[in-house]
């Protein structure tokens, strides 16, 4: 509501809007109307990247491509820019949260890095936490990002208890996302704090979403999850769950060395690779990790 139609509204622009995703409607409404501006989710990014039969001609007035609703890697990005044939394209995208109302950061028009979800908007603060110790961190370092401005929500309606635990009594709102940002003041997600894979012996947990990225620059892979699953000695282990690209002849043995050559020892995939024919996803294209999980523990029970 906020950033694509009341947006478009108040700059009276021509926006085209679809009651639901079919691939072949809407291909067609992109050759049709040649936009100059796409607000897409991951899933989207990942579609047209992935199209070989796409219409370049159609796309040669678009200027910027949004995107928000569950974070983008830089190789989802770059593989759509590479298909588009354009790198003057600004490919934007934001954060923000139902409980911040919603936005607290966006990219910027000049100077913008992809994998960044941009830099705090107007009137809002934002800091990076330490875990541990809850002090503010400095550039480069990962922590809870916490946001405080006017837009933050007074609290759950009628549930106490659950604003105390995400507003704290300084104010700040508590996102649950690790994130760090750089000396531009560029921010970036790691990953929610509750799917952070918790190895013994490591003072950092490892991040999901990193070894999501390096999955995804491999050329049989279509999509891609990791959780941590259990395991006696080191607690957790990283496992890897694998679309395959349709025609493409992939061993797990030759995704896994794919990554461990791109990654340190404790980032390997000790917990193995699955493949599946669909990673379960929400509407926006938030990984529901939680349902690979479930899957996880039925079948060890």
């Amino acid at each position: 509501m906020v950033g694509s139609m009341l947006t478009g509204l108040d700059h009276g622009v021509k926006l085209v809007t679809l009651p639901r995703f079919e691939s072949e409607s809407f291909l067609n409404c992109l050759y049709q109307h040649h936009p100059t501006m796409l607000q897409l989710v991951p899933p989207l990014v990942s579609f047209l990247g992935h199209r070989p039969d796409l219409k370049l001609d159609a796309f040669h007035r678009l200027h910027t491509i949004f995107c928000a609703a569950a974070p983008l890697g830089p190789s989802a990005a770059n593989k759509l820019m590479d298909r588009l044939g354009r790198r003057d394209i600004l490919m934007q995208e934001g954060y923000g949260m139902t409980e911040s109302s919603p936005i607290t950061h966006m990219s910027p028009i000049i100077n913008n890095e992809i994998g960044s979800f941009g830099e705090p908007v107007s009137r809002i603060r934002v800091k990076t936490m330490d875990l541990n110790t809850g002090e503010s961190l400095r550039p480069g370092q990962e922590g809870e990002m916490c946001v405080f401005g006017p837009q933050v929500m007074k609290g759950y309606y009628t549930n106490e208890k659950a604003t105390e635990e995400t507003i704290d009594s300084a104010g700040w709102l508590h996102t649950g996302d690790i994130a760090y940002y750089n000396e531009q003041d560029q921010f970036f997600i790691v990953d929610r704090l509750k799917e952070l894979i918790k190895v013994k012996g490591l003072q950092s947990p490892l991040s999901p979403s990193e070894l999501e990225d390096v999955l995804r620059r491999h050329p049989a892979v279509l999509d891609v999850a990791v959780i941590g699953i259990p395991d006696d000695m080191s607690g957790e282990l990283p496992r890897a769950y694998v679309v395959k690209k349709n025609g493409v002849s992939v061993s797990k043995e030759d995704i896994a060395e794919f990554v461990d050559a791109k990654v340190a020892p404790h980032k390997r995939l000790k917990g193995g690779v699955m493949f599946i024919d669909a990673i379960p996803k929400t509407n926006t294209g938030k990984l529901l990790r939680r349902e690979l999980k479930s899957m996880l523990l039925s079948q060890i029970s």
